[in-house]
C-alpha cells in the first residue's frame, strides 16, 4: 500500500532503526518508546489489523511471535519478562492501520497498562 508509513519501513523508504528483517518480517525500535525495550514486528505483507488475517497468515503471526521470543532474548529481557502486544482497531489502541506488535520490557509491566 503506497501510503502506509509502514509499508514504507518495510521497503526500506523510510528509515528507522531495524533491529531485524528477513523475507517476512522486519523489527525496528519505536521512535517514541514506552519502555527501555520497546521493539515494533511487522509483516512485510500489508494487512490492516489483525482482524483481516486468516489462516493464509498461520506461519506468519507464529513466525512474529517467535521472532518478537529471539529479539527478547538478544535484547536480554528473555529471563525477566517481557510484553508482546497487539492493538487492534481504534479502541484497542492501534494508531497505524498495519499489522504489528510490541516488544516491551526492561521494566515491570504492570496490569492494567499504563
Amino acid at each position: 500500500m503506497k501510503e502506509c508509513l509502514f509499508c514504507k519501513i518495510a521497503a526500506g523508504e523510510i528509515s528507522a532503526s531495524k533491529v531485524y528483517e528477513d523475507d517476512k518480517i522486519v523489527a525496528f525500535e519505536d521512535i517514541e518508546p514506552a519502555a527501555p525495550v520497546h521493539i515494533l514486528l511487522i509483516p512485510r505483507t500489508h494487512i490492516v489489523s489483525l482482524n483481516e488475517a486468516d489462516t493464509n497468515n498461520l506461519e506468519l503471526l507464529g513466525h512474529i511471535q517467535l521472532v518478537a521470543a529471539q529479539l527478547a532474548k538478544k535484547m536480554k529481557i528473555d529471563k525477566a519478562g517481557f510484553r508482546l502486544v497487539n492493538n487492534n482497531g481504534d479502541e484497542g489502541g492501534q494508531e497505524i492501520p498495519h499489522l504489528h506488535y510490541h516488544l516491551l520490557g526492561g521494566r515491570t509491566m504492570k496490569w492494567p497498562p499504563g
